[in-house]
């Protein structure tokens, strides 16, 4: 795993820890102290492969990606690209996946509801937990929501499938 900085015009793509702090620390620009260095040293052991950017002063920044590349020009060109949706892509394809039966739908949406001392609405977080009959990951999700939509506000709004506010399980074949 490497490393890749830039403020500026400045970039370099280095292998280390200590290189990147080095490279920082002769920006003159740059106040390296205690607590930046220790949160660049999380940011490297952790498992994030997203780009993080450090401000430096208003609207100035120098940014810190994590990448394959073993050359600047591979890392220009493009060539080590990680691929983080590839769990992203797992997860759509196991809502898609045809399997018929049982499954249990957790659905956390935004319910619009009336306050009776006020005699306005607002938006509450509701769990509505149901186990139904579906073809898919995918059917449970339309077939709780077509079951809400008919017994809800209809300014309450519903999560996509594909977020973290759905969840399934497949509980079994029907009988």
């Amino acid at each position: 795993m490497n490393l890749y900085l830039r403020y500026f015009d400045n970039e370099i793509l280095v292998s280390t820890v200590d290189e990147a702090l080095d490279f920082l620390n002769s920006i003159p620009d740059i106040d390296m102290d205690e607590d930046m260095e220790a949160d660049i040293r999380d940011y490297v052991a952790s498992n994030v492969f997203y780009p993080k950017r450090y401000k430096v002063r208003s609207r100035v920044y120098f940014i810190i990606i994590k990448t394959e590349a073993a050359t600047m020009t591979d890392f220009k060109q493009k060539k080590a690209l990680r691929t983080p949706a590839s769990a992203a892509d797992n997860a759509v394809q196991k809502l898609n996946e045809e399997n018929p039966g049982w499954y249990e739908g957790t659905l956390n949406f935004k319910r619009v509801v009336m306050i009776p001392s006020t005699g306005k609405h607002e938006y509450r977080d509701t769990l509505f937990v149901a186990n139904c009959k579906a073809q898919s990951g995918l059917d449970c999700y339309n077939r709780i929501v077509e079951h809400l939509r008919s017994r809800v506000d209809g300014r309450s709004q519903f999560p996509s499938a594909k977020g973290k506010n759905f969840k399934f399980k497949y509980l079994g074949m029907w009988k």
